[in-house]
């Protein structure tokens, strides 16, 4: 029997020179409850976190604002020095409680979460920097400025943004390259179709948050349902090899503190959809 391995998802270079495996791992859910505070049991994270190399799994995306702090310290403590390994983070909302995530981007703030994050991480340059939301109360040629600042001082090296449209893509592309951007897109939220298909146009990593999501299409008789039970896999999967498939540039990375879910979520990499399948589940989710 072959060894599980997200290498399956195949490859794509993050700003064209920073390679990682397309089926990732986002870090949100090892921390507390509202994403707030520790973990409630910290060994298992380390478990989960330690068996992502062994897995194959080599981009992990995190954030300042898990925990906060915990995330990205909990990496640090199961991963570093990260041989093989690609970790990108993010910053732009702070927090003021469970479930709370008030944006802050005034440059000055920018580049304290940087710094704090590579003190965090351990890691000088920090691969892949994200601004979480882009700050309305903040002129937002100010914000892409100080992620310009930061990548031309050596703080970062490559720069994605998070929840935006193609417009604001397009705005941020005259002041630095994106290389990724981070939006909610599942197979039951397809309102980021017209940003995934402009990276997929410019070469851009899209990173699709809430990336399990199915809704009513994982209910018993819809079509993510019967074609999991054809495959003998769960919705989960069905999920994230319908994302896999989408798009080259499709980089999901479901999140999870249980490593037997992380294995469910691994073995989707190896999950092939028929043609038909692919266009059954399009049609069923748009």
């Amino acid at each position: 029997m072959p060894s599980l391995s997200a290498a399956a998802s195949g490859s794509f270079k993050i700003g064209g020179d920073l390679e990682v495996t397309r089926l990732g791992y986002g870090a949100m859910r090892i921390v507390g409850d509202g994403v707030w505070g520790p973990a409630p049991d910290p060994a298992g994270v380390q478990a989960v976190l330690k068996r992502l190399p062994e897995l194959e799994v080599d981009f992990i995306d995190t954030a300042d604002s898990y925990g906060p702090h915990y995330s990205e310290e909990y990496i640090h403590q199961a991963l570093y020095p990260y041989e093989g390994l690609t970790i990108a983070t993010k910053a732009g909302l702070t927090r003021t409680g469970p479930g709370d995530w008030p944006p802050l981007a005034r440059p000055e703030y920018l580049r304290q979460c940087a710094l704090m994050s590579a003190r965090r991480l351990g890691l000088e340059p920090i691969p892949l920097f994200q601004l979480h939301r882009i700050d309305a109360k903040v002129d937002r040629g100010e914000q892409f400025a100080e992620l310009k600042a930061l990548q031309d001082d050596g703080v970062v090296r490559h720069l994605g943004l998070s929840e935006v449209s193609v417009e604001e893509i397009k705005a941020a592309q005259e002041v630095f390259e994106v290389a990724t951007v981070q939006n909610l897109y599942n197979l039951s939220n397809r309102q980021s179709e017209d940003v995934l298909a402009y990276c997929e146009a410019e070469g851009i990593g899209f990173i699709p948050w809430f990336p399990l999501a199915a809704g009513e299409l994982a209910k018993p008789g819809g079509a993510v349902d019967e074609i999991a039970s054809a495959h003998e896999a769960t919705a989960g999967q069905v999920a994230l090899a319908w994302l896999l498939a989408k798009s080259p540039v499709m980089l999901p990375i479901p999140g999870t503190s249980s490593v037997a879910h992380l294995e469910e979520n691994v073995a989707a990499a190896e999950l092939e959809l028929s043609a038909g399948e692919l266009e059954e589940l399009d049609a069923a989710s748009s």
